[in-house]
């Protein structure tokens, strides 16, 4: 069986413990915890025959007073960068969060920004118009709902191709 790291990246609050709640328990609780360093969780998965573990590292939430812990990121094979769409702010952090693993990953690392809350769609501050360009820049881009589970499998499975080279 295949292990693969994969480290969640994004501010405070924008629903990185609640999609991997979603994908590995297919549970939603709306009472926010915030997650102090890294919380690890794992799933395993079968990808159109490959059996793989995917070994989720869900890292603390940055904000402009706090930095991401950046040897979290060691040994990463893939990476989500996550934004909430009802606050544009985090799609701003996330964009500074991918540029910086980038940098701390070595080679070409498959990585997706995963905007959340779409079931909150008309409170969204995050526009087409972003999404747009963020997608013409080639980015993968995934709207998901942790309290819907909408979009999730699909995300974390899309990833684990790409990890796999699918």
């Amino acid at each position: 069986m295949i292990s693969k790291k994969i480290c969640m990246l994004g501010s405070f609050a924008v629903g990185k413990t609640s999609l991997v709640q979603r994908f590995v328990h297919s549970i939603f609780s709306d009472r926010y915890l915030s997650t102090l360093g890294v919380k690890i969780s794992k799933k395993e998965l079968d990808l159109d025959g490959t059996a793989m573990t995917m070994v989720l590292w869900d890292l603390e939430g940055k904000d402009r007073y706090t930095e991401v812990n950046v040897s979290y990121l060691n040994g990463a094979m893939g990476f989500f960068v996550v934004a909430d769409g009802t606050r544009r702010e985090t799609l701003d952090i996330a964009m500074e969060l991918r540029d910086k693993a980038l940098t701390l990953v070595p080679g070409q690392v498959p990585h997706m920004l995963l905007i959340n809350k779409a079931d909150r769609r008309a409170a969204w501050e995050i526009s087409q118009d972003d999404i747009r360009d963020i997608v013409a820049m080639g980015l993968p881009v995934i709207e998901t709902s942790a309290m819907t589970g909408n979009g999730v499998e699909y995300a974390f499975t899309e990833l684990g191709k790409a990890m796999l080279g699918q």
